[in-house]
């Protein structure tokens, strides 16, 4: 579902002209609110936005609100997840590139991978996206991207809202916000208690920088004057926009596979986010125990050592503040490393052991 809001423009609204305050009569296209372009842009992305339904999803487009039907059935005592984000500043490359068709996925998972993290399961997926003027082509891309992510984590896109608002926003501005639900059985949820020393530490790759410190990095592009459209040695072939604008990666799937193979104790999940690995990892361990990484297991992908070196970033900062190549931690038992590797190699999925569970006061140590 797609709504509309709408703010006026001050010249034309607010400060009439004194001939013109009598005869002028008003539309809300004049206030810089296209009705019919929203409208025409909905319907051409309704059979998009229904793929991503199932049996549970009760309403279509024309509602008010998404209507979905929990079922209960296969849970003794369903907890209810939920999760709310969005992308931050990486809009800012998007807009000066032009590129969009990634920070839908983005935008999903922000929400998404943040709910796997207590162990639950995704059931539907609510966006926002703000803007000063509605563009077809942008706006689509968006909520195609949207879309697409929340299929490949078995999601249901199930509402959302686009507001045009001229004045609140340049017209070339897109801001996002996301919202996501889940299910876990209440005596699966994740938690910090379940964690014990001598646990194993285990990262699953990520895809690039995902959707945090762009702030850092937009500055580090600026202070380098580094061309969009370039394409150094450390991208791989690729251009700096693309690779700077790659998708965060949706850990949904994988981790579903893993929760679900019994054979696997799993004991905390931390979605390497703002905070890097100091403050996301310390979130799922009690205060009597440190968690030790060692930086040495992985290979560091180029553009976090390109960043760091172009930037004068110390070693300490650039783990506090991006996920280095590891965009989400999971903490084992030692017993299931076998059965793990083996259940995610089945996807496709190299699972690296990068630490492990110590005595101590509730410290992340990178070493």
């Amino acid at each position: 579902m797609i709504n509309f809001h709408w703010t006026r423009r001050k010249k034309s609204l607010l400060m009439p002209k004194d001939n013109d305050s009598k005869n002028s009569r008003f539309t809300y296209k004049d206030s810089g609110v296209d009705i019919g372009k929203a409208n025409s842009m909905l319907s051409g992305l309704k059979k998009t936005i229904n793929s991503t339904h199932n049996k549970n999803v009760l309403s279509d487009l024309s509602s008010f609100c998404g209507l979905f039907r929990l079922d209960s059935s296969k849970y003794k005592d369903p907890v209810l997840a939920s999760s709310t984000d969005g992308v931050g500043t990486k809009l800012i490359l998007a807009r000066q590139t032009g590129i969009y068709y990634g920070v839908g996925q983005d935008l999903v998972a922000m929400s998404i991978n943040d709910l796997v993290c207590c162990g639950a399961k995704p059931l539907f997926f609510l966006d926002y996206i703000a803007c000063g003027r509605i563009d077809q082509e942008k706006i689509s891309s968006i909520i195609t991207s949207v879309a697409n992510a929340c299929k490949y984590c078995d999601t249901a896109l199930l509402g959302g809202e686009t507001a045009e608002m001229p004045d609140m926003y340049a017209d070339d501005e897109v801001d996002l916000a996301g919202f996501a639900v889940g299910i876990v059985e209440r005596d699966s949820i994740l938690k910090p208690s379940l964690v014990n020393k001598g646990d194993i530490i285990v990262g699953l790759s990520s895809s690039g920088l995902h959707s945090n410190g762009f702030s850092l990095v937009r500055k580090i592009v600026e202070a380098n004057r580094l061309d969009l459209e370039s394409m150094p040695e450390w991208t791989g072939g690729k251009k700096l926009k693309s690779l700077l604008l790659t998708p965060t990666r949706l850990y949904s799937p994988i981790t579903e596979e893993i929760l679900g193979n019994d054979k696997i104790e799993v004991k905390g999940i931390a979605n390497i986010t703002g905070g890097g690995f100091y403050d996301n990892i310390d979130r799922i361990i009690l205060k009597n125990m440190d968690a030790i990484i060692y930086k040495d297991r992985w290979k560091v992908p180029p553009v976090f050592t390109a960043l760091q070196d172009m930037g004068n970033i110390s070693g300490k900062e650039m783990f506090h503040v991006f996920n280095m190549g590891i965009g989400l931690v999971m903490i084992i038992s030692p017993s299931s490393i076998g059965d793990l590797r083996e259940c995610a190699g089945v996807k496709g999925e190299d699972i690296i052991i990068i630490g492990e569970i110590t005595g101590g006061t509730g410290k992340v140590h990178v070493k």
